[in-house]
């Protein structure tokens, strides 16, 4: 049975894809500044001049292989937005991209990465101040939420805080509740 032939095109996305994928899990384990272009390349069967090639820089390769666009909200009440704020909790503890973690672990120890997860979070707290009710601090209680939720994250994800990792994320998320519906309830 012979394989397709593939055209040069392919081959260099399927070439691509592949350094992608290498270079999201190093970034994830060691971070920006632990991860060479030489290990990317090792773990993609390249020569590190191709990762080059492909991408420029380091800097480039860690840009491209850490985007991730996290999903707009779409509650229509308080009851849903807490709903759809612990359900995307549960996604991040049940397992995070390769690149968001690249990015978390990255974030402080290289100012870029600091700079790109500092806009992410920008984003995150405009759209969950957009749903909510209208209210003077909705900008403050956003903020609250959306780095409430990251500490779990990165306590569960990155530490491996036993605590947090032997517990169902339902179970924190039941936890969790009362005090995101405090924050993204009515106000008054």
């Amino acid at each position: 049975m012979s394989t397709p032939h593939q055209s040069r095109a392919d081959r260099r996305r399927a070439t691509e894809a592949r350094i992608l994928d290498s270079a999201r899990e190093l970034f994830a384990e060691k971070g920006f500044e632990r991860t060479t272009i030489r290990a990317v390349a090792t773990a993609a069967s390249v020569d590190p001049a191709l990762v080059m090639q492909y991408f420029g820089s380091k800097r480039e390769l860690f840009s491209q292989a850490v985007q991730t666009l996290p999903g707009p909200l779409t509650a229509t009440d308080a009851d849903e937005l807490v709903d759809q704020l612990l359900a995307s909790l549960g996604l991040k503890l049940g397992g995070l991209p390769e690149g968001a973690l690249a990015m978390m672990r990255s974030m402080l120890t290289d100012q870029a990465a600091a700079d790109h997860v500092r806009a992410a979070l920008g984003r995150q707290i405009d759209s969950v101040g957009a749903a909510l009710p209208a209210a003077e601090d909705a900008e403050l209680r956003a903020a609250l939420v959306v780095t409430a939720l990251l500490g779990v994250t990165i306590g569960h994800r990155l530490l491996g805080l036993a605590t947090l990792r032997e517990v169902p994320a339902d179970h924190i998320a039941a936890l969790l509740r009362p005090a995101i519906k405090a924050l993204t309830g009515p106000q008054g």
